[in-house]
């Protein structure tokens, strides 16, 4: 069986959740976040409150990872499991990218961005 299924991304989700409840949240790139959160039109002081909106969104079928997840190389959360996602955002109006590892209750915030089309390739 391909994972993660679909009851594993919404574990995956709901421990996100919480993590973002409890305040939990560590950055791999701060500066790049804070530049991405202003162009979505919220400060990195909202980040929160931002996530929490967010997260309520998204569903397993938004889930746009690997099968299995890619892990990570960054040093912070080396080898663990990366969740990409992807959805139209009724609160930002407009298809954003979110993605997130978890370690213990904390949530790692990786990427969080509007939707970026890929370069063509010729």
């Amino acid at each position: 069986m391909d994972r993660p299924s679909y009851k594993e991304i919404y574990r995956r989700l709901k421990k996100a959740k919480e993590a973002v409840s409890k305040n939990r949240i560590s950055f791999i790139n701060p500066i790049n976040i804070a530049a991405d959160a202003l162009e979505l039109g919220f400060r990195i002081e909202e980040i929160a409150e931002a996530l929490s909106d967010l997260l309520e969104e998204i569903t397993p079928n938004d889930y746009v990872g690997q099968f299995p997840p890619q892990r990570s190389y960054e040093d912070n959360i080396s080898q663990l499991e990366l969740f990409p996602f992807q959805w139209l955002s009724r609160r930002l109006g407009c298809r954003v990218y979110l993605k997130f590892a978890t370690k213990e209750d904390r949530l790692w915030l990786v990427s969080l961005h509007q939707t970026r089309k890929k370069a063509e390739v010729r």
